[in-house]
């Protein structure tokens, strides 16, 4: 049984997991969003400043819920790329130490693939292929997948402008609901109509995804409404918008690529209204739908030891302890070396 240590510190939550072939069976979370809830976004110095303070304490809660010791450690998986500079550095500094203490190899991971691997933890393996769509605050791509740990990566498209959880958190700042903007204004959507609006839906015909337009189609509406806002209407509005292009793109490339499962994962595919579209789409597509729960959605450590535990399985080669992070890696390889 390969046991890997998986840590995520990409940007403002400390995750540390324990994957024992490919079952998850210990992991811990600190969140730093308090702190920069105040500043409505994060801020790199108080999300590195809480890495250091959580990390270790995470990793020894993590082994307490495991109940297994470092000695059973085979491995250890840390998040390198893309993310935060100083908040990537500390996870990989912290990662380097262990490996090197446990005599064990070092996986630097790139958090997307990442966000993929999550859903072999509640579904198990992923299909020999499978379209992904990773939507995330800081990323939305519509990926063509093979083997996760030994295939390259083939974007069919990416987001031109703003990404989903971007335009959430930017639409819930206009709409005064607070940061983060994703889980406000899915609260807030709850009571509203989403054909009260009808925002526009950009680039039908491509894989490609773009925001920015929606969101100052947001912005335009809410200026020629001031104080008569009917905030419900708005955010059920704008949530359909989002999810619409999000579920319409990807069940469509399954049929285009003939590939049967879509796998939704990413701090977004928490959204329910996200998940009830896909699901009646996949539905009438015959297309297998698969998205994780969603705390396996947003940023955890339990995903990099899953990508940890499928590089170590398929022999890849290890990292070196010249490691070094890249704030802004393209994914094209679950593995960053």
């Amino acid at each position: 049984m390969a046991v890997v240590l998986g840590i995520e510190t990409s940007c403002d939550e400390t995750g540390v997991g324990i994957v024992a072939d490919g079952r998850l069976i210990g992991e811990a979370l600190a969140s730093s969003m308090e702190e920069h809830a105040r500043f409505g976004g994060v801020v790199p110095e108080i999300a590195a400043r809480a890495h250091l303070e959580s990390l270790m304490p995470c990793v020894g809660k993590a082994f307490a819920e495991a109940g297994v010791s470092p000695r059973e450690v085979d491995a250890v998986a840390v998040t390198a790329g893309p993310g935060l500079a100083t908040a990537l550095q500390t996870g990989v500094a912290a990662a380097k130490s262990l490996a090197l203490a446990w005599d064990v190899p070092l996986y630097g991971v790139h958090h997307l693939a990442g966000h993929v691997a999550a859903d072999t933890l509640e579904h198990g393996p992923l299909p020999a292929r499978c379209v992904a769509l990773i939507v995330s605050g800081g990323h939305t791509s519509l990926l063509l997948l093979d083997d996760l740990a030994r295939a390259p990566i083939r974007h069919l498209g990416d987001t031109r402008d703003d990404a989903a959880g971007e335009a959430f958190d930017k639409v819930a700042r206009l709409l005064g609901l607070g940061y983060p903007g994703g889980p406000a204004v899915a609260k807030a959507a709850l009571g509203g109509d989403p054909d009260k609006i009808g925002f526009p839906r950009a680039m039908p015909g491509s894989y490609s995804f773009s925001f920015s337009g929606l969101k100052a189609a947001v912005a335009r509406w809410v200026e020629r409404s001031p104080g008569d806002v009917h905030v419900a209407d708005v955010a059920a509005s704008f949530q359909e918008a989002v999810v619409d292009v999000l579920t319409a793109k990807a069940v469509r490339a399954c049929r285009d690529h003939g590939v049967p499962t879509l796998v939704i994962v990413g701090g977004v595919a928490a959204n329910g209204r996200l998940r009830e579209l896909a699901a009646e789409r996949c539905a009438r597509a015959g297309v297998e739908l698969r998205v994780p729960a969603p705390r396996l959605c947003t940023d955890n450590g339990a995903m990099i030891a899953a990508v940890g535990g499928l590089l170590h399985a398929a022999g890849e080669p290890a990292s070196t302890f010249g490691l070094s992070v890249d704030p802004s890696a393209p994914l094209v390889r679950a593995a960053i070396v």
